[in-house]
């Protein structure tokens, strides 16, 4: 059950067995079936949660009822409301899962826990914060400065075969198209292709 995160914090970080055992021991896996919500708007988000498998869907609800996606969870990402979850104030996203979900989970008592007795852990988080930083930064730029079409490549190339698994109006709500307007793009980009 632990390959996957192990794994994904072995390309940061090197852990000894006991550290392992540590950390493992503080986990809680988490089950989500698809449309079944991780956290909502106004709840605290109790855990930071590693996807072992499955989707799921970072969004927020506007004043007229428009829902706009601000990230996709796949396989070896973390997902939640980071502000939320560190400083326990309410949500101000919702997290569901798109499809069947496993997370492994930690919630913040067990993380400082972790970075007490494990201190480089505190480099993984950090790194990973740092990562989701600078992804969040690039965001803004393409948003600013990018074309449609060089947003929507974009997209493809972050997120492999999501396509495939998301449904298309949220894919254009993450990109800020109308669905339409994403489907028009694509086709012109296949007529040209052939």
């Amino acid at each position: 059950m632990y390959d996957a995160i192990l794994a994904h914090i072995g390309q940061f970080i090197d852990l000894e067995p006991a550290e392992v055992d540590y950390f493992t021991s503080l986990l809680r896996y988490k089950m989500l079936r698809k449309r079944q919500y991780l956290v909502q708007a106004g709840d605290v988000c109790k855990y930071d949660s590693f996807v072992v498998k499955g989707c799921l869907r970072t969004y927020f609800v506007d004043e007229r009822g428009g829902e706009h996606v601000v990230q996709f969870a796949v396989e070896n990402w973390w997902t939640g409301d980071l502000y939320s979850f560190l400083s326990g104030s309410p949500a101000a996203y919702n997290t569901d899962a798109l499809e069947d979900s496993e997370l492994l989970q930690i919630d913040q008592a067990s993380l400082d826990q972790l970075y007490e007795r494990v201190p480089k852990f505190e480099r993984f988080f950090r790194i990973l914060t740092q990562r989701a930083f600078v992804s969040a930064e690039k965001r803004v730029i393409a948003t600013i400065s990018q074309t449609a079409e060089e947003r929507y490549n974009n997209f493809i190339r972050s997120y492999p075969g999501l396509d495939q698994r998301v449904p298309q109006h949220l894919i254009a709500s993450y990109l800020g198209f109308t669905p339409e307007f994403l489907s028009r793009m694509r086709k012109q980009m296949a007529t040209r292709k052939s």
